[in-house]
């Protein structure tokens, strides 16, 4: 009796060790996001006072531009707690497939814009083990302020799939590009070299390791400049980004995409 009492405090003390990890990571995303969130507008502040300085502009013509800069950031603040979904988007085409989903291409119907939509299935995900990776490319897409990285506009999420809203580059990528022109020129080859390691180094500097640089992962914007994309094997600093802490996680409970999986894991993506 004794030893099964023993066997039950034991296995409620893993559930509830795992609940506080959870826990912990969803708080370390949360304040991290409002950190950079103050950091951002702080930014932007500082840069609207540069101009105006710069500019000579009277102290009235300041007071009106900060209350028209005032204005644009609440109406910021209100777009980005608009909850987004799957309804909200045309899909047009489907224009890549991974090992966990496929990138379509959408238009979003209130405004038009055309966006690169990366569909990932959450269960494949948990089987494979790969949600740290998953989370590490969501943070770098939203961190990322670089010339260099795939700019990500929104992210989202139902019962089945993840969401990543990112923009669409015309110009294809590396892989699509040597095989069409088969030899490229010096000149050609130091530009895209030279590109492609400032764009490593501005991912390194963000604390974040890509670790899987091939040409199908280099993109090419309209003007053929060097965009870094899929970021799923990339893996950062934090504990949320290695894939041995979700193991872990899921050591004691089955790994089934049960209730607690899906709450307790995926949706602190968000």
């Amino acid at each position: 009796m004794a030893t099964r009492g023993h066997s039950s405090c034991s296995s409620m003390s893993n559930h509830t060790k795992e609940r506080v990890n959870m826990a912990m990571v969803t708080l370390e995303n949360f304040y991290c996001n409002l950190i950079d969130q103050h950091e951002e507008r702080e930014m932007r502040q500082q840069k609207l006072e540069m101009v105006m300085n710069e500019e000579g502009l009277p102290d009235e013509e300041k007071r009106i531009r900060r209350s028209q800069h005032a204005r644009k950031e609440t109406e910021f603040l209100r777009l980005k707690r608009t909850r987004l979904g799957l309804e909200d988007f045309e899909s047009l085409k489907v224009i890549g497939r991974g090992a966990f989903g496929e990138v379509r291409l959408v238009q979003k119907k209130d405004t038009g814009h055309i966006y690169a939509m990366k569909i990932l299935r959450k269960a494949d995900m948990l089987e494979k083990e790969q949600v740290g990776h998953i989370r590490a490319e969501r943070d770098i897409l939203v961190q990322a302020d670089s010339l260099w990285v795939v700019k990500m506009f929104y992210s989202f999420q139902d019962k089945i799939n993840l969401y990543l809203l990112m923009e669409f580059l015309p110009g294809g990528d590396m892989m699509t590009l040597l095989m069409k022109k088969d030899t490229l020129s010096e000149e050609e080859t130091q530009f895209y070299v030279a590109e492609t390691v400032l764009a490593i180094d501005s991912i390194h500097q963000m604390g974040f390791i890509h670790r899987d640089i091939k040409p199908d992962n280099v993109l090419l914007d309209s003007k053929g400049h060097v965009k870094l994309s899929d970021f799923g094997l990339c893996t950062g600093l934090k504990k949320a980004h290695r894939t041995e802490f979700y193991r872990n996680l899921n050591h004691s409970i089955s790994n089934d995409f049960s209730e607690y999986n899906n709450k307790a894991i995926l949706d602190s993506f968000q």
